[in-house]
């Protein structure tokens, strides 16, 4: 359900790049190269990349993560792409709330779409008897709930210093983000699950579980549950072939879906779609592994999440196809034996890309 805009709408997708801090850059070479690659062998689809030099380097070097005009020179782009925020040397508060955050807001990007399955080659930490039925997509609120910035400190540096952070849950924005997760749940199986907390959470939770329910009612067909945050991230990892859509708030979410990340075999193969569903601004694209300063210049991030997540931007511009052959090249090289050391392989990052190429180009051996 990451579709987007009519592909009949240009015969052109412009597509802002971002590759932004540590392996970013290095994972977002390998993510363009296999979109272009789809692009080559599919008349229709024409893309342009345009690159921007945002991020933590361009903070050290200007005081800021991005120029005043960012947002409005990405607003004439159809999708944006980045690679990863973040660096050791930089606050995380002013990475994040510099640049992914802004872009987040500004642009409505009111869900954040987390699938998880597991690829064919790749392990799961967990015993499954049937590895098909890992099938897992969080829907997550993406622009209000825990991660405000309301709030703020008192009496700073004394012993009575204090800290508050307030959640902010709108109806208009509980609502938008269950209806998105109940219509996903009526094209897949029909079954979702709402992540909770009312048993100790007791105003912003009973209000989100009052609104899931009364959404609930609009879709009939669907099997609808609510289950605390805590109990749920236990179920995912002791019996994940019972869920297939889950919804959460912003923080539920973002933690929930990094345990379906890590079930499916590796933080470093899973996707992010951060989308405007109406079309209205473009929606940004990522692989959620983060920057990985560790790794960084060695020539072994694995680019599937990146991979993955240029599937899910061609999808949502309207090239559905290319989409799903770029996620089936994916499998197929991994399933070959073209794993980063993070699979515990002994390819590269370009040895990945070209196996994928490859595939893509109907040349297996890349």
């Amino acid at each position: 359900m990451a579709r987007g805009r009519d592909p009949g709408d240009s015969t052109v997708t412009r597509v802002a790049v971002i590759p932004g801090d540590g392996i970013g850059p290095e994972v977002v070479r390998s993510g363009v190269a296999v979109m272009q690659a789809a692009a080559s062998v599919d008349s229709s689809q024409e893309l342009e990349f345009e690159e921007f030099p945002w991020g933590s380097e361009y903070y050290l070097e200007h005081g800021v993560m991005m120029p005043e005009d960012a947002l409005e020179t990405l607003r004439g782009f159809d999708e944006i792409y980045l690679g990863a925020v973040g660096w050791p040397t930089v606050p995380d508060h002013v990475s994040l709330w510099g640049l992914l955050l802004p872009i987040r807001r500004s642009f409505d990007q009111y869900v954040n779409l987390r699938p998880a399955r597991l690829l064919r080659g790749v392990e799961s930490p967990l015993r499954i008897a049937d590895p098909a039925a890992l099938d897992i997509t969080v829907v997550r609120e993406n622009t209000e709930g825990e991660y405000s910035d309301a709030g703020g400190r008192l009496y700073r540096g004394t012993p009575h210093e204090l800290a508050v952070q307030e959640s902010v849950f709108t109806r208009r924005g509980v609502e938008r983000i269950l209806h998105y997760a109940y219509e996903l749940a009526v094209e897949r199986s029909g079954h979702l699950v709402g992540a909770t907390k009312s048993n100790g959470i007791s105003i912003t939770m009973p209000f989100f579980d009052e609104i899931f329910r009364e959404v609930g009612e609009e879709y009939p067909g669907v099997e609808a549950s609510l289950m605390h945050a805590d109990a749920l991230a236990a179920r995912l990892v002791l019996n994940p072939e019972h869920f297939d859509v889950v919804v959460g708030s912003n923080l539920f979410g973002d933690l929930l879906s990094e345990i379906t990340a890590a079930i499916s075999g590796a933080i470093g193969i899973a996707p992010s779609a951060n989308l405007n569903p109406t079309g209205e601004f473009p929606s940004l694209f990522e692989p959620i592994h983060g920057s990985a300063p560790d790794i960084t210049g060695k020539g072994v991030a694995n680019p599937a999440g990146a991979i993955w997540a240029a599937s899910l931007l061609l999808e949502h511009a309207g090239h559905a196809t290319a989409g799903e052959r770029i996620l089936d090249a994916l499998e197929e090289a991994i399933a070959s034996g073209a794993k980063t050391p993070d699979l515990g392989g002994t390819a590269t990052t370009k040895e990945v890309t070209e196996a994928v190429i490859g595939r893509l180009a109907g040349t297996p051996g890349g």
